[in-house]
């Protein structure tokens, strides 16, 4: 049996990306518990981002894409971010569509 988890309604192929704002991440490592493919916690105890081939992006603004099958989990974790630390815009146009910023 599969579960089927409701994502965020997105334009076809839309391509996603998210970054971490350190300088208001808490540290809880809720990201990680819901997407560990995308976040990680580092040595400092903050969260970062993994690039494609599993390596932490520890420059400032750091991007990462977000796969698709990732997403609602993705979604999740800027919601559940106790620091509201965790950005998801379209990479298209930089628009926020996830996170403190989203409109």
């Amino acid at each position: 049996m599969t579960v089927q988890h409701e994502v965020p309604s997105t334009d076809a192929g839309e391509a996603l990306e998210v970054w971490i704002d350190q300088d208001l991440c808490t540290g809880d490592g809720i990201c990680a518990q819901y997407a560990p493919e995308v976040f990680e916690l580092d040595i400092d105890g903050l969260a970062y981002v993994k690039s494609t081939d599993d390596e932490l992006l520890q420059d400032v603004g750091a991007t990462t894409p977000v796969p698709l099958p990732l997403l609602q989990d993705v979604v999740d974790s800027a919601k559940e971010c106790p620091g509201d630390c965790i950005h998801v815009r379209r990479v298209a146009d930089g628009v926020e569509v996830y996170g403190p910023d989203a409109g």
